[in-house]
């Protein structure tokens, strides 16, 4: 990936930024508003002026997966996007892999504040793209992605000790509550809020390790809780669709 060279100006101008595309959608007549991951400084929100025009240069460009470098400025939380280059070693996903990509676009957008620096959140991203590409482990990969950025984002998620400080022991059954950690005492909980799980699950998790059958379905729940506590009452689109491919 190009390496960034930042220079601020009065107009707060950003040059030549790692980023990737999240989303664009239509702004006026002939413009889009493009949401950019930058590792820098985190979401970015910029307008790309005329790039929906059948000639602009950005038009190609802004394509979702693709390490891209990007120069925008602008005082306020929409900026003006300027230039777009490619970066180093495009990518090509396809099929299910194509959609879990879309997953990974869409809890960034959901999830991560604008302008919000997350730099190896955005190393990260750009290692599980890589692997989208060439693993067909989907599933494993969403889960680890999935972990990694509640980590990064702050949220605590304890998988070594319970909820009272004690070691997570293997052949014990915990109920894992969102904020709170592995219990054994579950009664005074909501039910929609946690879900039932083995130690040995959350070990293998904290292990990077999803190769037993188990962990990966109880693995599955839990990322399924944790993400809908801090996501809210709207649901992922792209969810469904991998529901649909059982790879959610």
């Amino acid at each position: 990936m190009a390496v960034a060279t930042i220079r601020t100006t009065s107009n707060n101008r950003q040059d030549n930024q790692p980023v990737y595309v999240l989303h664009t959608y239509p702004f006026k007549e002939t413009s889009l508003v493009v949401e950019l991951f930058s590792r820098e400084f985190g979401r970015v929100a910029a307008v790309a002026k005329g790039a929906r025009r059948p000639r602009s240069a950005m038009r190609g460009m802004l394509q979702s997966f693709q390490p891209l470098t990007a120069t925008w400025s602008g005082k306020l939380e929409l900026k003006t996007l300027h230039s777009l280059e490619w970066g180093s070693g495009l990518l090509l996903l396809n099929g299910e892999a194509l959609m879990c990509g879309f997953y990974l676009n869409e809890l960034l957008l959901r999830l991560l504040p604008r302008e919000d620096s997350h730099d190896l959140l955005f190393d990260y991203y750009a290692q599980t793209l890589k692997i989208l590409a060439t693993d067909k482990n989907y599933a494993a990969t969403l889960r680890r992605f999935e972990l990694k950025m509640l980590q990064e984002m702050g949220y605590a998620v304890p998988l070594n000790q319970d909820a009272n400080d004690q070691l997570v022991l293997a052949d014990k059954a915990y109920f894992y509550i969102a904020e709170v950690g592995a219990s054994h005492q579950h009664a005074q909980f909501n039910q929609q809020n946690g879900v039932q799980l083995l130690g040995k699950t959350l070990l293998d998790m904290a292990n990077d390790d999803y190769s037993d059958a188990q962990t990966q379905q109880q693995s599955k729940q839990l990322m399924r809780v944790l993400l809908a506590h801090y996501l809210g009452d709207k649901p992922l689109y792209t969810r469904q669709l991998l529901i649909d491919l059982q790879e959610l």
